[in-house]
């Protein structure tokens, strides 16, 4: 038993398994005829498929096209110290920003400014990894000021959560 048996239960159809051999000779011109006529054949079939799908995808998908000072969020996956991948990221955010894009460095690629804790990322991104931000003053978060005293403590104070529901 060929290996190719073993893997797929069946014998391996080869080039001369395309034609009737019959009473045929199987050696000759026409053979290579018959076997290039297959195979153009074939191409035109896999040409045809592979065309449908592109456009089927080409209808989903829409071109991401940035200007410089556009912000955009940055696709972000985070990893530990030792550069493997968090293990329970289900809650972690999947994109960080808003960034502001300083050029544009080809027709899909971008540089972004990172800040100084993602100084160790390069600061060109492909279009996959960005995602636009449209500004909504929503986002802005207004800080209080915290009051410190003078030997550099501050005071807490706690919140009562009134609507509580008790099962």
């Amino acid at each position: 038993m060929t290996p190719y048996e073993a893997l797929y239960r069946r014998k391996c159809r080869t080039l001369l398994c395309w034609f009737e051999t019959g009473e045929n000779l199987i050696l000759g011109p026409e053979l290579v005829q018959q076997t290039t006529e297959k195979i153009k054949m074939i191409q035109e079939k896999l040409r045809m498929t592979q065309s449908k799908q592109k456009s089927y995808a080409d209808k989903r998908r829409r071109p991401l096209k940035f200007q410089e000072s556009d912000h955009v969020f940055l696709k972000f996956t985070p990893t530990t110290s030792i550069g493997r991948v968090m293990k329970s990221n289900k809650l972690t955010p999947r994109f960080i920003g808003p960034y502001q894009i300083l050029r544009k460095i080809g027709p899909i690629t971008y540089q972004i400014s990172l800040p100084p804790f993602l100084s160790n990322l390069h600061n060109v991104f492909y279009v996959s990894q960005l995602r636009k931000y449209i500004y909504d003053p929503s986002h802005v978060i207004m800080f209080d000021i915290v009051q410190l005293k003078d030997n550099l403590t501050f005071e807490t104070m706690f919140v009562q959560n009134e609507d509580r529901r008790i099962k």
